[in-house]
């Protein structure tokens, strides 16, 4: 188990955090900083209201498509995360927080760019996502196969388990650290 636990250790403190910055960096100079560029556009198209299009269709505002993928990526890992770096790292992690979510913006910009490139139409709505961008875009049928057998083990099995069993001795244990922590005890 100390192998395992070593290995865990290199990857993810060393090799995946190399890994996410470079392609943060990468992909903010390849799309000339669209993070920052394109702001004032992205004020602009989160103020328009939803309602019908050009032919009757009802669609989906710029606001609730933005709500709704907020809904779906920020969770209690996200503000325990947070909470959790500020009690250990002090106000310094806010900086590195807002500076890595700067960066990776870029990233989440071509994340979305390339679903929308190589999405298929289903027979009532759209379908795709990173194993139909491996397939297509990559042109590695293989790849995307592989990648949708692991997610679905994953999703199947061990985010499950992770958040069944030790979300709330986890969720107590961490908030009582934390006020233990702020109380100076």
């Amino acid at each position: 188990m100390t192998f395992i636990n070593e290995i865990n250790d290199i990857l993810w403190t060393y090799i995946l955090i190399i890994m996410l910055l470079g392609c943060a960096v990468w992909f903010s100079i390849r799309t000339r900083f669209v993070q920052f560029r394109m702001i004032r556009e992205m004020i602009v198209l989160l103020s328009e209201s939803a309602g019908k299009g050009k032919q009757g269709e009802k669609h989906v505002s710029s606001f609730q498509a933005f709500a709704i993928s907020i809904a779906s990526r920020v969770g209690t890992g996200n503000l325990a995360g947070v909470a959790t770096a500020i009690a250990i790292g002090g106000p310094g992690a806010i900086f590195w927080m807002w500076v890595i979510a700067l960066l990776g913006a870029s990233s989440a910009f071509i994340e979305s760019t390339l679903g929308q490139l190589y999405k298929i139409r289903g027979k009532d709505s759209f379908i795709g996502g990173p194993a139909y961008y491996m397939k297509k875009g990559l042109k590695q049928p293989w790849m995307g196969m592989l990648f949708a057998i692991l997610i679905s083990i994953t999703f199947g099995f061990a985010f499950i388990l992770y958040r069944a069993i030790p979300s709330v001795l986890l969720r107590s244990m961490l908030s009582g650290s934390i006020i233990l922590y702020w109380e100076g005890y």
